[in-house]
């Protein structure tokens, strides 16, 4: 088998292209994050479906946006071009917009923080069919964490529809995953 040069395969991620989605059920509810991450080529070199706790949805869009950024980082990603269904969040993150919203403007904070380290960063709105599976993980972390509460649910004896008093917040400690509580994370 014949590999790439170490500098080669280190180049290609040079570019990253993130397409980042959030969702929240309920507004607030439980809430995820879902990113796709590809090379400037359009190969997929990540992806991430995380629980986020209890969050507005728009909390999920910069949670999602905040996630996407620290796997760039981590990928040794230098240029990053950003797509997301979210036109708030991008006007905002553009400087279209100001962050009115007291429980945004940390999240707000901490995604330029983390966008000054690359040498460009670009964040476009695209229309919700067009991110689809950013979208899907976002619910898909959704899912498996009602999945996994009933789970418990149903472990303890709780299937009758009563609360097991097994709260999300709860729940959301042992994950490495932000806090329900707050704008706290990973």
């Amino acid at each position: 088998m014949i590999r790439a040069p170490e500098a080669s395969r280190h180049e290609e991620f040079l570019q990253l292209v993130l397409y980042v989605d959030g969702a929240s059920r309920g507004n607030p509810g439980e809430a995820g994050a879902g990113v796709v991450l590809a090379t400037g080529e359009g190969r997929r070199v990540g992806e991430i479906s995380q629980y986020l706790g209890r969050k507005t949805n728009n909390q999920a869009e910069y949670w999602a946006l905040l996630l996407g950024l620290r796997k760039a980082k981590r990928l040794g990603g230098r240029h990053v071009r950003v797509f997301t269904d979210s036109e708030l969040m991008e006007r905002q993150v553009n400087g279209v917009y100001r962050v009115k919203d007291l429980g945004l403007r940390e999240m707000y904070k901490r995604v330029t923080e983390c966008a000054a380290a690359f040498s460009s960063f670009e964040v476009t709105a695209i229309p919700r069919g067009q991110n689809r599976e950013a979208d899907a993980l976002a619910n898909l972390a959704i899912e498996r964490r009602i999945a996994k509460e009933k789970g418990e649910q149903g472990m303890r004896g709780g299937t009758d529809g009563r609360s097991s008093g097994h709260s999300a917040k709860q729940g959301a400690r042992g994950e490495e995953s932000p806090s329900s509580t707050g704008q706290g994370g990973p």
